[in-house]
């Protein structure tokens, strides 16, 4: 095979063969084909799309690139849910020790964040102990003792789509649904599990701004799935607003409790139970959606599910006191509060600003090499629509390095406002993909 030739054929909107693809992101990731090459490929792609068959060639080229996790060995079928990503989206760290308590088997590999906050596992490190460097034979152990593992994932997991997607960061070639679509699922199959629920982000503070964009998405994602032998959902869920109030690492941990606790409603619990019940269902622990809701509830309400949380916590390491005790989380030093200027609704103009805000405070990476600061974030004192009177706190920023409090405050100010008429709602799911 010439290179050449087949940047020509995908250039003509030909669809490439498996066995191109395969020799294309073979030679891609050990170097044999540089980066000129794979740039014009990457850009015909970008404009010509790739058929479904395509796609699913290239998310398993990519998925076997490395190593894979061998999940045969676990009790059941092992189910992901893995999120396009958001503002205050907490929804691992609660959901995955409360589907863990009805019975199904969450084995979860995941990075850490690149963004406005850190990702699920900076998140748990802001628990005292908690350790996320798992070997294969513990991380397996574990899932079988407790049918709960959460580690970081290895960087020699789909090292393709790693080489890949720096090359499409760099072409303007990042925005193109089966790029994307492939470079999630491949993570994902390489993981080794058998059942994916994704939740696939739509609106002001998502990488998908418009829901027929996030739908094409969604569908891209489990028509891989299918195509790779994997029971796959999508749910397609609004991020026009936060979906918690806490934005920032020790923040979210701390607001997960709450919804474990059964102490916060709201969108994030309401997402978590429309998560968890696909969870649910496809690990054949429930029927239908209102039997597994049911089951859910059932398990936060017993107790089941905060049980499930501090034995997650206990196995890998961190200090269970949390549950009781969230001061023992990290704290930042300040805090300052944005009130109401005068009486009318809470209206967020910008979420993608709120998150951009907690990152120049420190809650996120700026760079691969930042350093987190696991304390800082915000808070919201109001959700998106309610009535406020004059002085009332919007939100509370808690900070550390006071030169980063000044552009952050400037930000939010602009990201949030009060109005006289209420903003309308947005649905929380606008459809489930299966």
């Amino acid at each position: 095979m010439r290179v050449a030739e087949l940047i020509v054929k995908k250039r003509e909107g030909l669809a490439l063969n498996s066995q191109e693809i395969e020799y294309l992101v073979h030679g891609y990731t050990q170097g044999e084909i540089p980066d000129y090459q794979m740039s014009a490929l990457l850009m015909a792609v970008f404009f010509r799309g790739m058929t479904e068959e395509e796609t699913a060639a290239l998310t398993l080229s990519m998925a076997t690139s490395g190593e894979t996790a061998d999940l045969s060995a676990l009790p059941g079928l092992a189910v992901d849910k893995h999120s396009t990503g958001g503002v205050a989206d907490t929804t691992t760290l609660a959901l995955a020790p409360w589907a863990a308590s009805c019975g199904v088997t969450v084995a979860k590999m995941s990075g850490r964040g690149l963004g406005h906050t850190g990702g699920t596992i900076d998140k748990l490190e802001s628990i005292p102990g908690f350790r996320t460097s798992l070997t294969q034979a513990e991380f397996i152990k574990q899932v079988r003792e407790i049918n709960i593992a959460v580690a970081g994932q290895s960087g020699s997991l789909a090292p393709a789509d790693q080489k890949l997607y720096a090359l499409r960061d760099v072409t303007g070639t990042v925005e193109s649904i089966p790029l994307i679509a492939s470079s999630i699922m491949s993570k994902k199959i390489a993981a080794g599990a058998g059942a994916i629920v994704l939740d696939v982000k739509t609106g002001s503070g998502a990488f998908m701004k418009n829901p027929e964009e996030a739908r094409k998405l969604a569908r891209a994602m489990v028509a891989i799935g299918k195509n790779s032998g994997r029971r796959t959902v999508a749910v397609v869920s609004d991020m026009n607003e936060p979906l918690g109030s806490a934005i920032g690492n020790a923040l979210e941990v701390e607001e997960a409790i709450q919804v474990l606790r059964g102490e916060t409603k709201g969108r994030l619990l309401q997402l978590c139970l429309s998560l968890g019940a696909q969870m649910l269902i496809l690990a054949g622990k429930a029927a239908d959606t209102v039997q597994a809701e049911a089951l859910l509830q059932d398990a936060l309400h017993s107790g089941r599910a905060l049980q499930k949380m501090a034995e997650f916590i206990s196995a890998q390491g961190g200090d269970p006191a949390v549950l009781e005790n969230t001061a023992l989380l990290p704290r930042a030093a300040f805090n300052r509060e944005i009130t109401a200027p005068f009486d009318g609704y809470f209206f967020i103009k910008d979420t993608q600003a709120l998150g951009y805000a907690a990152m120049l405070l420190g809650a996120g990476r700026e760079r691969k090499d930042s350093v987190i600061d696991l304390a800082v974030g915000l808070k919201l004192g109001k959700r998106n629509g309610a009535a406020v009177k004059s002085g009332e706190p919007l939100l509370t920023v808690y900070y550390n390095r006071e030169e980063r409090l000044p552009e952050a405050v400037k930000i939010l100010e602009q990201a949030i406002a009060v109005v006289p008429v209420k903003p309308a709602d947005h649905p929380l799911v606008y459809e489930i993909i299966a």
